[in-house]
Parts: C-alpha cells; sequence; structure tokens
C-alpha cells in the first residue's frame, strides 16, 4: 500500500505550493473574492480546527506539532499494513497524511497554520458560522479522508458478519 503515500506527497505539496501563493500575494485578512460567496482571505491560525486554543500563549504549537507528528506515524504505519483490497481505505488515510503533515510544516516552520480559503454561508443565519473559518488544502484533505475513513470503516462493520458469498450479491 505504500503506493497510496504518492497521494499524501501530492496533497502535501497542493497545500505548500498554494500557502506560499497565499502569503506572496494576499495580504493579511483583506478579502479577494473570487467567485459569489467564496474569498480568499489570508489567515494565521496559531489554534486547531476553528481557531481552538489560539490563544494559550504559545505551548499550543508545541502540542499541536506532537499531536500531529504522532498521528500521521500512527497513520503510515497503518496505510502501511492494509491489505490490497482496502483501497477506500487507504485513500483516506493518504488524504488524513498529507493534509497531517502539511500543517505540521506550517506549525513548525511559521509557528502557525496559514488559511486563505474563507466561504460565506447564507444558508445559515448564524453569525458564528458566516463565514466559515478560513480553512486551506491541508484541511480539505483532513476532512475528505476523516469522512472516507468513517465511511469505509461503517461499510467494513457492515460487512463483517457477512459471509464471502453475501458480499457478491
Amino acid at each position: 500500500m505504500r503506493h497510496w503515500l504518492w497521494l499524501s506527497l501530492l496533497v502535501l505539496v497542493l497545500d505548500q505550493a498554494t500557502k506560499w501563493l497565499a502569503r506572496t500575494s494576499l495580504r493579511p485578512f483583506e478579502p479577494v473574492a473570487l467567485v459569489p460567496n467564496v474569498n480568499l482571505t489570508l489567515m494565521f491560525n496559531e489554534g486547531a480546527a476553528f481557531s481552538l486554543l489560539a490563544s494559550a500563549g504559545g505551548w499550543q504549537r508545541w502540542l499541536f506539532v506532537t499531536l500531529a507528528l504522532v498521528l500521521s506515524i500512527a497513520l503510515t504505519v497503518w496505510l502501511l499494513r492494509l491489505e490490497r483490497g482496502d483501497g477506500f481505505q487507504a485513500l483516506g488515510l493518504a488524504l488524513l497524511i498529507g493534509g497531517a503533515v502539511g500543517n505540521l510544516i506550517d506549525r513548525v516552520l511559521l509557528g502557525h497554520v496559514v488559511d486563505f480559503i474563507q466561504i460565506y454561508l447564507p444558508a445559515i443565519p448564524w453569525e458564528l458560522f458566516n463565514p466559515w473559518p478560513a480553512f486551506n488544502i491541508a484541511d480539505s484533505a483532513i476532512s475528505v479522508g476523516a469522512v472516507i475513513l468513517l465511511i469505509a470503516t461503517l461499510v467494513a462493520d457492515a460487512n463483517r458478519g457477512r459471509t464471502p458469498s453475501d458480499k457478491r450479491a
């Protein structure tokens, strides 16, 4: 299953390239309309998802670095131990690994994660989520990878009780 790590590398390269473009092309906190309800807005997140612990004083940087490193290693070991028919699960793991390493690099080198994609959800009346918190390619890969991994796990659990002849039906 080592070949799936190429997808992780692709996510990592796309993430770092787009973050570099955002840092060199955008001014912090100044939205640039891309399409209706989508802006490019350079922001810096010292916390986790939704800026959790962003104002904790700096110690959170190393907590998140350690967590990302440990999780990336654990997910890579999991990926490498998968069997040939576990492609959907491998896809989810590869996306998670690429995203985690992309944000890990930001935290180590910059002390924060670079976010630049900002979406407005006009159908949602709550100001808390309008605009949606800014995110990046790594965050997107992590979110999609987590959903894929969840679906793969649920499907595997549903199939676990079936006999091989039941699976073909």
